[in-house]
Order: C-alpha cells, then structure tokens, then sequence
C-alpha cells in the first residue's frame, strides 16, 4: 500500500506527512517535508541523507527478504550445525538431533533453550514478519496497536536470535583439546546465520507507519 502523500488531504490528519514533517531514516532527525516538491528529491537537514515519506518498496523488500531467510532456514535444520570430534570420531549433529541428544541425557532446560532459539524463535519472527505483511497488503481490518506490538516483538526477539550462533563460536574457541576433542561449526550453522541475519533486515526494511496509514485512510 502507498502512503497517502496527496498536497490536497486535509491538514487535520494525524498524520506528519501532511503536517510537513519527515523522520530521516538514517539520523532519525525530524526534518520539514516541502509536500509541493514531493517527487524532487529532498534532504535531511543534519545527515545529508535522502528523505521519503515512507521507506521505498518497503513491503516488496520485506517480502523479498523474508522468503528468502525462509528458504535458508531448510538447510539449516537440514544440514549439520555442529561437528564434536573426540578422540578421532566425529559426530555431526542438526538442530533437532542436538536437541533431542540434549534430552536423551537429561538436559532438558538446554534442550528446552536450544529449540526455542534455534527453531520456534526464527520460525515465530518470520511468521509475525508475513501477518504485518499481510495485514498491510490486503486492508485487514485489525487493530493497528496490536500489530504494532507485534512489530515491536519481532524487532526485539530478533536480538536473541543469535543466541544458537555465540554458542557454537564459544564452544570451537574453547573446546579445542588437540587430538582429544574439537568442535567444528558445520554449513548449517552458516545457512542458520545467514537466516536470521537476512530476518533482521526484513524486519528492519518493513515501515511500520504502513499499519497505521491503512487506519488513517479508512478513517478519512
């Protein structure tokens, strides 16, 4: 959906847009928006930065990208995340083997820990990522509130999303016994990381403003 940029809709919308007032996407500086030069380009006032009302092709990109981290996230329950070599055997394991090695012994609060980071974590972000989409590309008619902290949730659980990641990178710096045992990062680790990078950059590229556009159009 475009955001409403018409010179012609009534001042009293809530909207800043149509009060003359942009956010720099990059500094975050309130900047003046001139909605008579709304095709010329316009610059931030503080970072020189080119200013849009909305972040461009903002859900064609966050499509793009959130299909794409999807499409990673195969390989990396596919492939091993992590290969342990003890005493010259090597056993590889995926996300779920290890979560499942993980509570064959026992070790059921790491288990719990590994597959809420490494699988319902990314799957969860991903899903809320493709409801805003939705709700956005088709009008839905839910709260804008609610999908706005669903928004927030996405961006904040995206932070612990790495968590997976840290943990191997500590384990192969520090288990490294020579010939008694080493731990080697697998390619899954590398489709895992590569997912949830490409996730935060969906999550980043989606304008918020988008849902409450949507409210501010029905209302008008």
């Amino acid at each position: 959906m475009k955001p409403n940029t018409d010179p012609e809709t009534p001042a009293a919308s809530g909207r800043a847009i149509h009060r003359g007032l942009v956010l720099c996407h990059d500094c975050h500086k309130l900047n003046r928006w001139d909605i008579k030069q709304a095709h010329a380009i316009q610059r931030c006032g503080r970072c020189g930065a080119k200013m849009h009302p909305r972040k461009p092709n903002s859900l064609a990109r966050t499509w793009a990208l959130s299909i794409t981290a999807a499409l990673c996230l195969i390989p990396a329950n596919i492939l091993p995340i992590m290969t342990i070599i003890s005493f010259g055997k090597g056993q590889s394991d995926t996300i779920m083997s290890g979560v499942i090695a993980l509570i064959h012994y026992e070790m059921y609060p790491i288990a719990l820990v590994v597959f809420i980071a490494s699988v319902a974590v990314p799957v969860m972000k991903l899903l809320g990522i493709w409801i805003l989409c939705l709700s956005v590309q088709f009008g839905w008619n839910s709260s804008p509130r609610q999908r706005t902290v669903l928004y927030r949730m996405v961006e904040f659980i995206g932070k612990w999303s790495m968590l997976d990641v840290f943990v191997i990178a500590i384990l192969v710096a520090l288990v490294n016994l020579g010939a008694l045992a080493t731990i080697e990062a697998g390619h899954g680790a590398t489709a895992f990381c590569l997912a949830v990078v490409i996730t935060i950059f969906a999550a980043e590229s989606f304008d918020s403003r988008l849902i409450w556009d949507q409210e501010e159009n029905r209302n008008e």
